[in-house]
């Protein structure tokens, strides 16, 4: 009996510990990723990334002697220690280092709205779904179902506001957040595919983005206690791989600045990686040949989009403090590029402050930006235009601008708030984000829009599937249809600046004119010649002749800011608001069928405007059609004025092959304008 309980007994004991082992490897396995806090919990539960991890450092490099020796033993856990214990103990990227605050229990309601998972994105606000292992999904498109909202809640700008609310407030929770979110997106992104992708992830302008936010939350919270340290190893760990795919598979034009700027934001921040040095050698390289490339003489970034100017202004200014603070040396005009990209936003500017609204971009303020740049390249002239004379000197040029190679020119009457200001486009059609929109014209006075560019309205989901084709279309815009056929694509980029003989900026008036040649699908030649004429605090003409080998079905379309009245006299068209108000007056003999469309859908999107993404409403578009045997020539009087628009007379005096005559008499005063189709030498402007 004792014989046989005894072979039972070894049977069971190996049985025994069989299972027990079983169980705590099975237990270890099911370990959940919010259970992921200490440097054991990560080197227990991802050894290989912790491994790979120290593969990117040089530990030869100064102040990681402890690391090394304890990497050397092979006890990762010492070395990890070691480690975080060097960035906390250390004096690195002082300028990110912050003083923790005192403690507190206060709260920012609209933070409160992130920690519940809810982000708005581009104005749309919808709620992070959470997975069956835990994690959040990364994936998520939001309400929408558009990408745009995926790739822009991977760049974790939620992670930069919430830093910035925890120092305000010392509420731990904020900064509790932040590293569970790390922690969860770290562990639900791995393994890193060292490959250019387009999912929600690991895209470069996301990649980006978090390399650069992650900067500031390693560094703002390394002496936190509620910054765990995994969360900092899996940062340490995953900020290499960023730096990587930038390093790799970066984009061209304005993705460019944003990922290479990231990757020498990484390379100095965190110089003890092996390639730290290589990455910013390369940055270097990389940044200067783009910036030689995407941005025109003029200063303006070739897309010619005024919003996108301004993303790859604001990383090229990182990057040149970056290298500042790393002592490295660009050449001289990369500084003076980044003044020239600053000069066009200031001398672009609109009188209240916000920017053109062109091609793919947002209607939003361009005040700070302009007042930054007057401080730091002494500018008083820069002040003086931003804020309407309160402050700075007196721009020895100006009022109006025209920049040669973007092919835009900018009229005003004045720097006042209550100024004139138009944005006329001769230019090409743009290296990215571009609009079918050449010859559009934009107008604003007394401080309200009234002629706009329809918007940029969404990308991808719900919004751009409706509305995309518009906002791209010749229809959102200011411009001609012939035969119901918008513009085609036109050269991307300028290969010399607009010639003398398209524009003139004199004291008493401005000229520009251009020509487009191809149009989508229409039968035969066809061509549009557009000639503006500003008089200087006056009124606008604009000629418009269109070449054509038969017979045309012509639309001029006029779209106006939604915060107008608008209403139709006659022939002409005009705002009918308690104060600040503008009329469109056809000049001539021609027979227009005139038609307002507000918000049309069906059988066509027609009369919408989109000042932000994701954000739009009904405008008016006001539509004169006509019919033309052959090539023929309209004109327009675009007047504004405070109150209401007076009553004005206009002739077309004389109309030749070169340009046209036109006599405009309005509150008393009388002139006779010569306006060529293309020769700035013929423009004449008599007032009688």
């Amino acid at each position: 009996m004792k014989t046989q309980n005894h072979f039972i007994m070894k049977i069971r004991l190996p049985l025994l510990f069989f299972f027990i082992g079983t169980f705590c490897i099975s237990a270890f396995a099911q370990k959940g990723w919010q259970d992921i806090r200490t440097v054991e919990d990560l080197v227990e539960s991802y050894p290989e990334t912790v491994k790979s991890m120290f593969d990117q450092f040089d530990l030869d490099h100064p102040g990681l002697e402890k690391v090394k020796e304890a990497h050397t033993r092979k006890d990762l856990i010492t070395a990890s220690t070691e480690l975080l214990a060097y960035y906390k103990d250390g004096n690195q990227v002082p300028e990110l280092r912050r003083e923790q605050p005192a403690m507190s229990k206060r709260t920012v309601a609209a933070a409160d709205t992130l920690l519940a998972n809810v982000y708005e994105i581009q104005n749309v606000r919808g709620e992070i779904p959470i997975r069956a292992d835990g994690h959040r999904d990364w994936y998520y498109k939001g309400p929408n179902n558009d990408r745009e909202w995926a790739w822009l809640s991977n760049r974790h700008s939620q992670v930069g506001t919430l830093l910035n609310v925890y120092f305000e407030t010392g509420n731990p929770k904020y900064a509790q957040y932040i590293d569970e979110l790390l922690r969860d997106f770290i562990i639900a992104s791995m393994p890193y595919p060292a490959a250019k992708g387009s999912e929600s992830i690991w895209r470069g302008l996301e990649v980006s983005f978090r390399s650069k936010v992650w900067s500031q939350v390693f560094y703002g919270l390394i002496n936190s206690d509620y910054l765990t340290p995994a969360a900092q190893l899996l940062m340490l760990s995953s900020l290499a791989d960023h730096a990587h795919y930038n390093r790799n598979f970066h984009g061209g034009n304005n993705w460019l600045t944003m990922e290479i700027s990231a990757l020498a934001t990484v390379a100095a921040n965190f110089p003890e990686y092996k390639q730290s040095d290589a990455w910013l050698d390369y940055s270097v390289g990389a940044m200067v040949e783009s910036m030689k490339d995407q941005v025109y003489p003029d200063g303006i970034q070739t897309e010619l989009t005024s919003h996108y100017h301004n993303v790859s202004l604001a990383n090229f200014e990182l990057f040149k403090n970056i290298c500042d603070r790393a002592g490295k040396t660009l050449p001289d005009f990369f500084t003076q590029t980044i003044e020239d990209m600053d000069r066009y936003i200031a001398h672009a500017v609109r009188p209240d402050g916000f920017r053109i609204l062109n091609n793919d971009g947002d209607r939003g303020s361009d005040r700070n930006l302009i007042l930054k740049g007057a401080e730091i390249y002494n500018r008083p002239d820069w002040e003086y235009i931003a804020t309407n004379g309160a402050s700075g000197s007196k721009p020895k040029d100006g009022p109006s601008y025209f920049m040669p190679w973007a092919g835009q020119l900018i009229s005003r009457s004045g720097f006042d708030a209550q100024a004139h200001w138009s944005f006329f486009d001769i230019g090409p059609w743009g290296s990215g984000h571009q609009h079918n929109d050449k010859l559009h014209l934009s107008v604003s006075a007394f401080g309200k829009d009234f002629l706009v560019d329809a918007g940029r309205f969404a990308y991808t989901g719900e919004v751009a599937e409706k509305f995309r084709p518009y906002a791209r279309g010749s229809q959102g815009h200011n411009l001609m249809m012939i035969d119901g056929k918008g513009q085609a694509n036109g050269p991307t980029h300028a290969l010399k600046p607009v010639d003398a003989n398209h524009f003139l900026i004199t004291p008493e008036f401005d000229y520009a004119s251009g020509r487009f040649d191809s149009f989508q699908g229409v039968d035969g030649n066809a061509s549009h010649i557009r000639s503006l004429l500003y008089v200087r605090g006056e009124f606008w003409v604009v000629v418009d002749k269109v070449i054509t080998d038969r017979p045309r079905t012509i639309e001029a379309l006029w779209h106006w800011h939604p915060d107008n009245e608008v209403v139709k006299e006659g022939k002409t068209v005009k705002t009918k608001n308690a104060a600040g108000n503008l009329a469109i007056l056809p000049i001539g003999a021609n027979a227009f069928e005139i038609q307002f469309i507000e918000g049309q859908e069906d059988p066509a999107i027609q009369g919408w405007y989109s000042p932000e993404y994701n954000i739009f409403g009904p405008n008016v578009a006001s539509i004169y059609k006509t019919e033309i045997a052959g090539t023929a020539t309209m004109a327009w009087l675009i007047l504004a004025a405070s109150s209401e628009v007076p009553d004005a007379t206009t002739t077309i005096l004389a109309e030749s092959e070169e340009g046209v005559t036109v006599s405009v008499q309005v509150n008393g005063k009388r002139w006779t304008l010569d306006v060529p189709f293309m020769d700035s030498s013929a423009v004449k402007v008599n007032k009688e």
